[in-house]
Protein backbone atom coordinates (compact mmCIF):
# COMPACT_ATOMS: atom_id res chain seq x y z
CA UNK A 1 0.00 0.00 0.00
CA UNK A 2 1.43 3.38 -1.02
CA UNK A 3 0.96 6.38 1.25
CA UNK A 4 2.22 9.90 0.61
CA UNK A 5 5.18 9.14 2.90
CA UNK A 6 6.12 5.71 1.56
CA UNK A 7 4.98 2.15 0.93
CA UNK A 8 3.58 0.10 3.84
CA UNK A 9 3.08 -3.63 4.08
CA UNK A 10 0.40 -4.94 6.44
CA UNK A 11 -1.31 -8.29 6.83
CA UNK A 12 -4.70 -9.98 6.52
CA UNK A 13 -6.75 -10.77 9.62
CA UNK A 14 -10.41 -11.80 9.90
CA UNK A 15 -10.92 -10.83 6.27
CA UNK A 16 -9.61 -7.28 6.73
CA UNK A 17 -6.37 -5.65 5.64
CA UNK A 18 -4.53 -4.44 8.75
CA UNK A 19 -1.68 -1.92 9.01
CA UNK A 20 -0.20 -1.04 12.41
CA UNK A 21 2.33 1.44 13.71
CA UNK A 22 2.37 3.85 10.77
CA UNK A 23 4.10 7.07 11.87
CA UNK A 24 2.12 10.27 11.33
CA UNK A 25 4.78 12.48 12.93
CA UNK A 26 8.41 11.94 14.02
CA UNK A 27 9.17 10.70 17.54
CA UNK A 28 8.70 13.68 19.91
CA UNK A 29 11.99 13.20 21.72
CA UNK A 30 15.39 14.89 21.71
CA UNK A 31 15.14 18.28 20.03
CA UNK A 32 11.44 17.63 19.29
CA UNK A 33 10.45 16.93 22.88
CA UNK A 34 7.55 19.10 24.10
CA UNK A 35 7.24 20.55 20.58
CA UNK A 36 4.24 20.52 18.28
CA UNK A 37 4.23 17.39 16.09
CA UNK A 38 6.54 17.66 13.11
CA UNK A 39 5.93 16.59 9.48
CA UNK A 40 5.33 12.90 8.95
CA UNK A 41 8.60 11.08 8.22
CA UNK A 42 9.24 9.62 4.79
CA UNK A 43 11.05 6.40 3.96
CA UNK A 44 12.39 4.52 0.97
CA UNK A 45 11.46 0.94 0.19
CA UNK A 46 8.68 -0.91 1.98
CA UNK A 47 7.92 -0.40 5.67
CA UNK A 48 6.50 -3.40 7.53
CA UNK A 49 3.49 -2.26 9.56
CA UNK A 50 2.47 -5.34 11.48
CA UNK A 51 3.03 -4.26 15.10
CA UNK A 52 1.41 -1.54 17.17
CA UNK A 53 3.62 1.43 17.88
CA UNK A 54 4.72 2.02 21.47
CA UNK A 55 2.39 3.97 23.72
CA UNK A 56 3.42 7.35 25.03
CA UNK A 57 4.76 7.24 28.61
CA UNK A 58 1.95 6.11 30.89
CA UNK A 59 0.92 7.49 34.27
CA UNK A 60 -1.65 6.51 36.86
CA UNK A 61 -2.33 3.40 38.91
CA UNK A 62 -3.19 1.21 35.92
CA UNK A 63 -1.21 2.15 32.78
CA UNK A 64 -2.47 0.22 29.77
CA UNK A 65 0.19 0.38 27.10
CA UNK A 66 3.72 -0.87 26.54
CA UNK A 67 6.11 2.06 26.27
CA UNK A 68 9.24 0.46 24.80
CA UNK A 69 10.60 2.79 22.15
CA UNK A 70 10.01 6.45 21.38
CA UNK A 71 7.94 6.29 18.18
CA UNK A 72 4.82 7.33 20.11
CA UNK A 73 3.02 9.10 17.28
CA UNK A 74 1.70 6.26 15.16
CA UNK A 75 -1.66 5.10 13.91
CA UNK A 76 -3.30 1.92 12.70
CA UNK A 77 -5.63 1.25 9.77
CA UNK A 78 -8.05 -1.65 9.41
CA UNK A 79 -9.95 -1.74 6.13
CA UNK A 80 -12.36 -4.31 4.71
CA UNK A 81 -11.30 -3.53 1.14
CA UNK A 82 -8.20 -1.46 0.33
CA UNK A 83 -9.22 -1.58 -3.33
CA UNK A 84 -12.57 0.04 -2.67
CA UNK A 85 -13.39 3.73 -2.98
CA UNK A 86 -15.48 5.97 -0.78
CA UNK A 87 -15.94 3.82 2.32
CA UNK A 88 -16.88 5.73 5.49
CA UNK A 89 -13.99 6.31 7.89
CA UNK A 90 -13.98 6.11 11.70
CA UNK A 91 -11.01 7.66 13.54
CA UNK A 92 -10.81 6.40 17.14
CA UNK A 93 -9.18 8.43 19.94
CA UNK A 94 -8.63 6.32 23.04
CA UNK A 95 -9.44 7.33 26.60
CA UNK A 96 -7.35 7.00 29.75
CA UNK A 97 -7.85 10.15 31.87
CA UNK A 98 -5.47 12.07 29.58
CA UNK A 99 -2.56 10.25 31.31
CA UNK A 100 -2.66 6.71 29.89
CA UNK A 101 -4.10 4.53 27.15
CA UNK A 102 -3.11 3.04 23.82
CA UNK A 103 -4.74 2.28 20.50
CA UNK A 104 -3.54 -1.31 20.81
CA UNK A 105 -5.91 -2.19 23.66
CA UNK A 106 -7.80 -5.39 22.66
CA UNK A 107 -11.03 -3.64 23.68
CA UNK A 108 -10.55 -1.43 20.60
CA UNK A 109 -10.10 -4.30 18.12
CA UNK A 110 -11.67 -2.87 14.92
CA UNK A 111 -12.28 -6.20 13.17
CA UNK A 112 -16.06 -6.26 13.62
CA UNK A 113 -16.60 -2.64 12.63
CA UNK A 114 -14.29 -2.94 9.62
CA UNK A 115 -16.02 -6.14 8.60
CA UNK A 116 -19.29 -4.20 8.54
CA UNK A 117 -17.88 -1.69 6.07
CA UNK A 118 -15.91 0.97 7.93
CA UNK A 119 -12.28 1.93 7.44
CA UNK A 120 -11.17 2.20 11.09
CA UNK A 121 -8.16 4.32 12.04
CA UNK A 122 -6.93 4.36 15.66
CA UNK A 123 -4.20 6.63 16.94
CA UNK A 124 -1.63 6.97 19.70
CA UNK A 125 -0.95 10.47 20.99
CA UNK A 126 1.01 12.06 23.82
CA UNK A 127 -0.67 11.76 27.20
CA UNK A 128 0.23 12.89 30.71
CA UNK A 129 2.91 15.56 31.08
CA UNK A 130 4.32 14.88 27.62
CA UNK A 131 0.98 15.78 26.06
CA UNK A 132 -0.82 18.14 28.40
CA UNK A 133 1.36 19.73 31.11
CA UNK A 134 1.80 23.48 30.69
CA UNK A 135 5.55 24.07 30.44
CA UNK A 136 7.17 27.38 29.63
CA UNK A 137 8.65 27.30 26.15
CA UNK A 138 6.31 24.58 24.86
CA UNK A 139 2.91 24.78 23.15
CA UNK A 140 -0.03 23.82 25.33
CA UNK A 141 -2.20 20.78 24.65
CA UNK A 142 0.38 18.91 22.62
CA UNK A 143 -1.81 15.80 22.77
CA UNK A 144 -4.57 17.64 20.91
CA UNK A 145 -2.04 18.87 18.35
CA UNK A 146 -0.97 15.25 17.84
CA UNK A 147 -4.58 14.30 17.15
CA UNK A 148 -4.88 17.04 14.55
CA UNK A 149 -1.66 15.84 12.89
CA UNK A 150 -3.13 12.33 12.72
CA UNK A 151 -6.31 13.70 11.14
CA UNK A 152 -4.19 15.46 8.51
CA UNK A 153 -2.53 12.09 7.77
CA UNK A 154 -5.99 10.57 7.36
CA UNK A 155 -7.01 13.38 5.04
CA UNK A 156 -3.95 12.75 2.85
CA UNK A 157 -3.90 8.97 2.87
CA UNK A 158 -7.17 7.27 3.73
CA UNK A 159 -8.33 7.07 0.11
CA UNK A 160 -5.44 4.66 -0.55
CA UNK A 161 -7.03 2.31 2.00
CA UNK A 162 -10.51 2.53 0.44
CA UNK A 163 -11.80 5.36 2.62
CA UNK A 164 -13.52 8.62 1.75
CA UNK A 165 -11.60 11.61 3.20
CA UNK A 166 -14.84 13.61 3.06
CA UNK A 167 -16.72 11.08 5.20
CA UNK A 168 -14.56 10.97 8.31
CA UNK A 169 -16.16 10.47 11.72
CA UNK A 170 -13.92 11.16 14.71
CA UNK A 171 -14.89 9.17 17.80
CA UNK A 172 -13.75 8.74 21.40
CA UNK A 173 -14.78 7.76 24.90
CA UNK A 174 -13.99 9.46 28.21
CA UNK A 175 -10.74 11.41 27.70
CA UNK A 176 -11.05 10.51 24.02
CA UNK A 177 -14.53 12.05 23.99
CA UNK A 178 -13.17 15.13 25.73
CA UNK A 179 -10.57 15.34 22.97
CA UNK A 180 -13.25 15.08 20.30
CA UNK A 181 -15.30 17.79 22.03
CA UNK A 182 -12.24 20.06 21.96
CA UNK A 183 -11.61 19.29 18.29
CA UNK A 184 -15.17 20.39 17.49
CA UNK A 185 -14.24 23.95 18.46
CA UNK A 186 -10.61 24.22 17.29
CA UNK A 187 -10.17 26.18 14.08
CA UNK A 188 -7.09 24.10 13.21
CA UNK A 189 -9.29 20.97 13.09
CA UNK A 190 -11.93 22.37 10.75
CA UNK A 191 -12.41 20.44 7.55
CA UNK A 192 -10.65 17.35 8.89
CA UNK A 193 -13.81 15.45 9.85
CA UNK A 194 -17.51 15.55 9.06
CA UNK A 195 -19.14 13.80 12.01
CA UNK A 196 -18.32 13.07 15.64
CA UNK A 197 -19.11 10.38 18.22
CA UNK A 198 -18.54 11.11 21.91
CA UNK A 199 -19.18 8.61 24.72
CA UNK A 200 -19.01 9.89 28.33
CA UNK A 201 -17.71 13.38 27.67
CA UNK A 202 -15.69 14.64 30.67
CA UNK A 203 -16.05 18.25 31.72
CA UNK A 204 -12.46 18.65 32.86
CA UNK A 205 -10.12 21.42 31.77
CA UNK A 206 -7.63 23.58 33.66
CA UNK A 207 -7.11 27.31 33.73
CA UNK A 208 -3.57 28.45 32.89
CA UNK A 209 -3.06 29.62 36.48
CA UNK A 210 -3.79 26.19 37.92
CA UNK A 211 -1.93 24.37 35.14
CA UNK A 212 1.15 26.49 35.86
CA UNK A 213 1.08 25.45 39.53
CA UNK A 214 0.69 21.80 38.55
CA UNK A 215 3.71 22.09 36.23
CA UNK A 216 5.74 23.72 39.00
CA UNK A 217 4.81 20.92 41.41
CA UNK A 218 5.85 18.28 38.87
CA UNK A 219 9.17 20.01 38.24
CA UNK A 220 9.81 20.41 41.96
CA UNK A 221 9.44 16.65 42.43
CA UNK A 222 12.15 16.21 39.82
CA UNK A 223 14.48 18.86 41.24
CA UNK A 224 14.14 21.27 38.35
CA UNK A 225 11.98 24.11 37.02
CA UNK A 226 8.87 23.88 34.78
CA UNK A 227 10.43 24.87 31.47
CA UNK A 228 10.74 22.76 28.36
CA UNK A 229 14.49 23.35 28.32
CA UNK A 230 15.05 22.21 31.90
CA UNK A 231 12.72 19.21 31.66
CA UNK A 232 14.36 18.00 28.46
CA UNK A 233 17.03 16.51 30.74
CA UNK A 234 14.42 14.46 32.64
CA UNK A 235 13.68 11.05 31.14
CA UNK A 236 10.11 10.51 29.90
CA UNK A 237 9.71 7.64 32.36
CA UNK A 238 10.69 9.79 35.32
CA UNK A 239 8.31 12.54 34.24
CA UNK A 240 5.47 10.03 33.89
CA UNK A 241 6.22 8.67 37.37
CA UNK A 242 6.06 12.21 38.75
CA UNK A 243 2.56 12.59 37.28
CA UNK A 244 1.55 9.36 39.02
CA UNK A 245 2.98 10.36 42.39
CA UNK A 246 1.48 13.84 42.21
CA UNK A 247 -1.93 12.33 41.48
CA UNK A 248 -1.60 10.09 44.53
CA UNK A 249 -0.75 13.04 46.77
CA UNK A 250 -3.23 15.59 45.42
CA UNK A 251 -5.82 15.43 48.18
CA UNK A 252 -3.34 15.59 51.06
CA UNK A 253 -0.92 18.20 49.78
CA UNK A 254 -2.84 20.45 47.41
CA UNK A 255 -6.25 21.29 48.93
CA UNK A 256 -6.04 24.79 47.43
CA UNK A 257 -6.39 23.14 44.02
CA UNK A 258 -10.01 22.45 44.95
CA UNK A 259 -12.03 20.15 42.70
CA UNK A 260 -8.90 19.04 40.91
CA UNK A 261 -7.30 17.88 44.14
CA UNK A 262 -9.17 14.60 44.47
CA UNK A 263 -9.59 13.54 40.85
CA UNK A 264 -6.32 11.57 41.19
CA UNK A 265 -5.20 13.28 37.98
CA UNK A 266 -3.38 16.61 37.88
CA UNK A 267 -2.89 17.04 34.14
CA UNK A 268 -5.77 17.98 31.84
CA UNK A 269 -6.25 20.03 28.67
CA UNK A 270 -5.60 23.71 29.36
CA UNK A 271 -7.75 26.58 28.19
CA UNK A 272 -4.63 28.42 27.13
CA UNK A 273 -6.20 30.94 24.76
CA UNK A 274 -4.26 29.78 21.72
CA UNK A 275 -4.46 26.06 21.04
CA UNK A 276 -7.70 25.81 23.04
CA UNK A 277 -9.35 29.20 23.30
CA UNK A 278 -12.33 28.13 25.42
CA UNK A 279 -14.22 25.07 26.57
CA UNK A 280 -16.52 23.40 24.02
CA UNK A 281 -19.88 24.28 25.55
CA UNK A 282 -19.77 28.09 25.36
CA UNK A 283 -17.90 27.95 22.05
CA UNK A 284 -20.74 25.97 20.47
CA UNK A 285 -23.72 27.54 22.23
CA UNK A 286 -22.50 31.06 21.44
CA UNK A 287 -22.01 30.34 17.75
CA UNK A 288 -18.23 30.74 17.86
CA UNK A 289 -17.96 27.15 16.56
CA UNK A 290 -20.07 25.38 13.96
CA UNK A 291 -22.29 22.44 14.83
CA UNK A 292 -21.80 19.04 13.20
CA UNK A 293 -23.61 15.73 13.03
CA UNK A 294 -22.97 14.44 16.56
CA UNK A 295 -23.74 11.13 18.27
CA UNK A 296 -23.27 11.60 22.01
CA UNK A 297 -24.11 9.47 25.01
CA UNK A 298 -23.29 8.39 28.51
CA UNK A 299 -23.94 5.43 30.78
CA UNK A 300 -26.60 5.50 33.50
CA UNK A 301 -24.24 4.71 36.39
CA UNK A 302 -21.05 6.49 35.28
CA UNK A 303 -19.43 6.82 38.70
CA UNK A 304 -20.14 3.26 39.87
CA UNK A 305 -16.93 1.97 38.31
CA UNK A 306 -14.86 4.33 40.45
CA UNK A 307 -16.82 3.49 43.59
CA UNK A 308 -16.01 -0.17 43.03
CA UNK A 309 -12.36 0.41 42.04
CA UNK A 310 -11.72 2.53 45.14
CA UNK A 311 -13.44 0.05 47.47
CA UNK A 312 -15.90 2.74 48.58
CA UNK A 313 -19.11 1.23 47.18
CA UNK A 314 -21.60 1.01 50.02
CA UNK A 315 -19.26 2.90 52.38
CA UNK A 316 -19.80 6.56 51.52
CA UNK A 317 -20.77 8.66 54.52
CA UNK A 318 -22.98 11.69 55.05
CA UNK A 319 -19.81 13.77 55.10
CA UNK A 320 -18.79 12.37 51.71
CA UNK A 321 -22.19 13.32 50.33
CA UNK A 322 -21.99 16.83 51.81
CA UNK A 323 -18.54 17.33 50.29
CA UNK A 324 -19.61 16.07 46.86
CA UNK A 325 -22.56 18.44 46.88
CA UNK A 326 -20.46 21.37 48.09
CA UNK A 327 -17.79 20.97 45.43
CA UNK A 328 -19.57 19.56 42.41
CA UNK A 329 -23.24 20.54 42.56
CA UNK A 330 -23.71 23.67 40.45
CA UNK A 331 -23.84 26.83 42.52
CA UNK A 332 -25.34 28.60 44.22
CA UNK A 333 -28.31 26.34 44.98
CA UNK A 334 -27.34 23.02 43.42
CA UNK A 335 -26.78 21.20 46.72
CA UNK A 336 -30.26 22.10 47.97
CA UNK A 337 -31.73 21.16 44.60
CA UNK A 338 -30.16 17.68 44.76
CA UNK A 339 -31.44 17.09 48.28
CA UNK A 340 -34.92 18.24 47.29
CA UNK A 341 -34.91 15.99 44.20
CA UNK A 342 -33.58 12.97 46.15
CA UNK A 343 -35.04 13.35 49.66
CA UNK A 344 -34.61 9.67 50.61
CA UNK A 345 -31.26 9.08 48.91
CA UNK A 346 -28.52 7.28 50.79
CA UNK A 347 -25.03 8.84 50.92
CA UNK A 348 -23.96 6.37 48.22
CA UNK A 349 -26.81 7.42 45.95
CA UNK A 350 -26.10 11.12 46.44
CA UNK A 351 -22.36 10.76 45.84
CA UNK A 352 -22.82 8.63 42.73
CA UNK A 353 -25.53 10.87 41.28
CA UNK A 354 -23.58 14.09 41.80
CA UNK A 355 -20.33 12.67 40.44
CA UNK A 356 -21.97 10.89 37.52
CA UNK A 357 -23.66 14.16 36.60
CA UNK A 358 -20.71 16.50 37.11
CA UNK A 359 -18.05 14.32 35.51
CA UNK A 360 -19.84 12.79 32.52
CA UNK A 361 -23.62 12.87 32.22
CA UNK A 362 -24.23 16.60 32.18
CA UNK A 363 -21.17 17.46 30.06
CA UNK A 364 -22.46 14.91 27.52
CA UNK A 365 -26.02 16.23 27.61
CA UNK A 366 -24.89 19.84 27.36
CA UNK A 367 -22.61 19.02 24.43
CA UNK A 368 -25.61 17.61 22.57
CA UNK A 369 -27.62 20.75 23.35
CA UNK A 370 -24.78 23.14 22.50
CA UNK A 371 -24.23 21.39 19.18
CA UNK A 372 -27.91 21.89 18.33
CA UNK A 373 -27.62 25.56 19.29
CA UNK A 374 -24.64 25.82 16.91
CA UNK A 375 -26.77 24.54 14.03
CA UNK A 376 -25.73 20.89 14.21
CA UNK A 377 -27.77 17.73 14.58
CA UNK A 378 -27.35 15.73 17.80
CA UNK A 379 -28.40 12.19 18.62
CA UNK A 380 -28.35 11.28 22.31
CA UNK A 381 -28.25 7.92 24.08
CA UNK A 382 -27.97 6.55 27.60
CA UNK A 383 -26.68 3.03 28.22
CA UNK A 384 -28.97 1.39 30.76
CA UNK A 385 -27.80 -2.21 30.44
CA UNK A 386 -26.25 -3.34 33.72
CA UNK A 387 -22.93 -5.18 33.73
CA UNK A 388 -23.11 -8.60 35.41
CA UNK A 389 -19.35 -8.75 36.05
CA UNK A 390 -17.64 -8.33 39.44
CA UNK A 391 -20.64 -9.63 41.32
CA UNK A 392 -23.21 -7.50 39.50
CA UNK A 393 -22.45 -4.33 41.44
CA UNK A 394 -21.19 -2.27 38.51
CA UNK A 395 -24.53 -1.30 37.03
CA UNK A 396 -24.36 0.52 33.71
CA UNK A 397 -20.89 1.79 34.56
CA UNK A 398 -18.30 3.97 32.86
CA UNK A 399 -16.53 2.19 29.94
CA UNK A 400 -19.15 -0.55 29.60
CA UNK A 401 -20.21 0.98 26.29
CA UNK A 402 -16.78 0.54 24.67
CA UNK A 403 -16.67 -3.27 24.23
CA UNK A 404 -20.35 -3.11 23.28
CA UNK A 405 -19.66 -0.59 20.51
CA UNK A 406 -16.60 -2.41 19.16
CA UNK A 407 -18.17 -5.84 19.54
CA UNK A 408 -15.20 -6.93 21.66
CA UNK A 409 -17.22 -8.75 24.31
CA UNK A 410 -14.50 -11.41 24.42
CA UNK A 411 -11.68 -8.93 25.18
CA UNK A 412 -10.25 -8.99 28.71
CA UNK A 413 -12.26 -5.91 29.74
CA UNK A 414 -15.33 -7.20 27.93
CA UNK A 415 -15.21 -10.52 29.78
CA UNK A 416 -14.58 -8.77 33.10
CA UNK A 417 -17.58 -6.48 32.69
CA UNK A 418 -20.02 -8.66 30.77
CA UNK A 419 -19.13 -12.18 31.83
CA UNK A 420 -18.21 -15.21 29.80
CA UNK A 421 -20.22 -15.92 27.80
CA UNK A 422 -22.05 -12.58 27.59
CA UNK A 423 -25.81 -12.63 28.07
CA UNK A 424 -28.16 -12.52 25.08
CA UNK A 425 -29.21 -9.06 26.26
CA UNK A 426 -25.62 -7.82 26.12
CA UNK A 427 -25.17 -9.29 22.65
CA UNK A 428 -28.36 -7.57 21.46
CA UNK A 429 -27.33 -4.17 22.86
CA UNK A 430 -23.86 -4.60 21.36
CA UNK A 431 -25.35 -5.25 17.94
CA UNK A 432 -27.61 -2.21 18.22
CA UNK A 433 -24.77 0.09 19.23
CA UNK A 434 -22.50 -1.23 16.47
CA UNK A 435 -25.25 -0.66 13.93
CA UNK A 436 -25.79 2.84 15.30
CA UNK A 437 -22.10 3.64 14.79
CA UNK A 438 -22.12 2.14 11.29
CA UNK A 439 -25.28 3.96 10.21
CA UNK A 440 -24.13 7.23 11.73
CA UNK A 441 -20.67 7.11 10.12
CA UNK A 442 -22.30 6.23 6.78
CA UNK A 443 -25.38 8.47 6.72
CA UNK A 444 -25.33 10.73 9.79
CA UNK A 445 -28.38 8.96 11.29
CA UNK A 446 -27.87 6.26 13.99
CA UNK A 447 -31.44 4.98 13.71
CA UNK A 448 -33.43 7.03 16.22
CA UNK A 449 -34.87 10.53 16.40
CA UNK A 450 -32.55 13.50 16.75
CA UNK A 451 -32.33 15.25 20.10
CA UNK A 452 -33.98 18.63 20.48
CA UNK A 453 -34.21 20.52 23.78
CA UNK A 454 -38.02 20.73 23.46
CA UNK A 455 -38.68 16.97 23.14
CA UNK A 456 -35.35 15.67 24.52
CA UNK A 457 -35.68 12.32 22.73
CA UNK A 458 -33.00 9.89 23.87
CA UNK A 459 -32.27 6.29 22.98
CA UNK A 460 -31.99 4.18 26.13
CA UNK A 461 -29.90 1.13 25.21
CA UNK A 462 -31.17 -1.76 27.30
CA UNK A 463 -33.13 -4.98 27.05
CA UNK A 464 -35.33 -3.85 25.42
CA UNK A 465 -34.16 -0.48 24.11
CA UNK A 466 -36.54 2.45 23.72
CA UNK A 467 -36.56 6.07 22.54
CA UNK A 468 -37.95 8.22 25.35
CA UNK A 469 -37.56 11.75 26.77
CA UNK A 470 -34.20 12.19 28.48
CA UNK A 471 -34.36 9.88 31.53
CA UNK A 472 -32.30 11.94 34.01
CA UNK A 473 -34.80 14.79 34.28
CA UNK A 474 -34.06 15.93 37.83
CA UNK A 475 -30.35 16.22 37.02
CA UNK A 476 -31.12 18.04 33.80
CA UNK A 477 -33.18 20.63 35.66
CA UNK A 478 -30.51 21.12 38.33
CA UNK A 479 -27.83 21.70 35.72
CA UNK A 480 -29.93 23.70 33.27
CA UNK A 481 -27.79 26.50 31.84
CA UNK A 482 -24.72 25.51 33.85
CA UNK A 483 -21.96 24.10 31.69
CA UNK A 484 -18.75 22.73 33.23
CA UNK A 485 -16.24 25.36 34.30
CA UNK A 486 -12.48 24.70 34.13
CA UNK A 487 -10.69 23.64 37.29
CA UNK A 488 -9.17 26.70 38.89
CA UNK A 489 -7.32 27.84 41.99
CA UNK A 490 -8.91 28.89 45.29
CA UNK A 491 -11.50 26.14 45.43
CA UNK A 492 -11.37 24.42 48.80
CA UNK A 493 -12.21 21.01 50.17
CA UNK A 494 -11.75 17.30 49.40
CA UNK A 495 -13.93 14.96 47.40
CA UNK A 496 -14.12 11.20 46.76
CA UNK A 497 -11.38 9.73 44.60
CA UNK A 498 -12.11 9.26 40.92
CA UNK A 499 -10.12 8.71 37.76
CA UNK A 500 -11.20 8.31 34.16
Amino acid sequence: MRTTEGVVQGFRQHGNAVFRGIPYAPPPVGALRFAAPGPAPRWAGTRRTTEFGPAAPQSGPAPTGATDGTDWLTLNVCTPDPGAAGLPVLVWIHGGAFISGTSGDPMYDPATLAGAGLVVVSINYRVGAEGFALFEGAPANRGLLDQIAALHWVRRNVAAFGGDPDRVTVAGQSAGAGSVAALLTMTSARGLFRRAITHSVPGNHCTPALAAQVAAALADRLGTVPTATALADVTPGALAEAVTSLGTDLADHHPHWGRLARTSVAVYPVVDGQVLTETPWPALSSGRADGVELLVGHTRDEFRLFSVMSGRLGRFTDRDADTALELFAPGPDGADAYRAALPRATPDALVETVYSDALFRMPSLHLAEANVAAGGTSFLFELGLAAPGLGGGLGACHSLDVPLAFGTLDSPVGRQLLGEPPSPEAVAVSRELQQAWLRFATTGDPGWAAYHPDRQLTRVLDAPSATVPYPEQSSRRIWDGRSPAPFDLDEAGPSPDCNY
